[in-house]
């Protein structure tokens, strides 16, 4: 078989999933061959065990439902949105997927919207930031996921940067979750004997075993519950009152992104801003603050002020002239 009649195959297939019961005649048009050819067509894709029936109410062809899911009714506005997350989402994991979904959702739209959204598209780009390495996490998602709806134990071998070994641990998976750059999965590990999170790029080894945990194990679970006000994903286990000030320069900046649920910010009459929130540990939010460096201030608690500051002074120590060989600073 030719590769043009294949493809003539899959568009027939198209037509005939995405109109109202085309006739002979209207897929000659658009197939731009004769009547006779569009029969033998058709006998092909009967002989491919292509579930298509005459529809003697309309005197065109259907394909049985059953074929493949149900079509939808999008706008050129929602088929934009899910092609463009989609296309630009190369950087992320599970991206093969994504884009496999998307192809058969332009599949079958109608041509003159299938036009119209390439056109679209042409002035869009996403920029993702930085992401973990992530060559076998669809993998790893795969097995995790159906361990999870199957309620089922795993044999996790995993790289653990704070045992600083290579571990292995029988895990419950009770959610997959996606933090900023990585895929990461939660569940109760045996060898710590408590609920624990692992990052799936670390995984070396997952194997499903004979034996299932109780369903009310996940069910009680609660990912809000666990992480609680971390500032991303490790609380330790004490809360403080946060109160920083942003320098005029960066208070704006700040203050329109959502960095966490219980943020609130105050504007002074100079411009700078008071950001206020209540977080659960000190250890991941001290990174964010020197993030800004000399445009914030540590207001509260006392802890996390005297922290910040022997971190950054640690910077400039490292940073401080060392004399060479002759004596010289350099």
């Amino acid at each position: 078989m030719s590769v043009s009649r294949v493809h003539r195959l899959l568009r027939v297939i198209t037509l005939l999933r995405a109109q109202r019961a085309p006739t002979v005649a209207d897929l000659a048009e658009q197939l731009e061959v004769s009547r006779r050819t569009v029969f033998r067509d058709l006998n092909m894709l009967e002989l491919a065990g292509v579930p298509y029936y005459h529809d003697a109410s309309s005197g065109g062809y259907r394909i049985a439902n059953t074929f493949f899911l149900p079509p939808v009714n999008l706008t050129l506005d929602e088929a934009l949105a899910l092609m463009t997350v989609a296309s630009q989402s190369r950087q992320l994991p599970l991206h093969e997927l994504t884009e496999q979904a998307s192809a058969k959702i332009e599949s079958v739209l109608p041509r003159t919207m299938q036009a119209e959204l390439r056109r679209a598209m042409q002035g869009i780009r996403v920029d993702w930031p930085a992401q973990a390495r992530h060559k076998t996490v669809t993998e790893r998602f795969d097995v995790l996921q159906r361990a999870i709806v199957e309620h089922r134990k795993l044999r996790l071998t995993y790289v653990s940067f704070f045992e600083k070994s290579l571990i292995q641990t029988d895990l419950s998976p009770y959610q997959l979750f996606y933090f900023q750059r990585a895929w990461y999965v939660v569940g109760l590990s045996q060898m710590h004997n408590q609920v624990r999170t692992f990052k799936l790029g670390r995984i070396k080894g997952l194997a499903p075993l004979d034996k299932l945990y109780l369903a009310d194990e996940q069910h009680k679970f609660s990912l809000e519950a666990y992480l609680g006000n971390a500032w991303g994903m490790i609380p330790e286990g004490r809360e403080y009152q946060v109160r920083l000030r942003f320098s005029p320069k960066v208070a704006a900046n700040v203050a329109e992104v959502n960095w966490h649920r219980t943020q609130q910010t105050q504007f002074d009459r100079d411009g700078s801003a008071v950001f206020s929130a209540t977080v659960d540990g000190l250890g991941e939010i001290s990174w964010w603050i020197l993030g800004y460096g000399d445009q914030v201030e540590v207001l509260a608690p006392a802890a996390l002020r005297s922290r910040v500051r022997k971190m950054a002074q640690a910077v400039v120590d490292r940073y401080q002239p060392t004399a060479s060989a002759d004596g010289e600073a350099e």
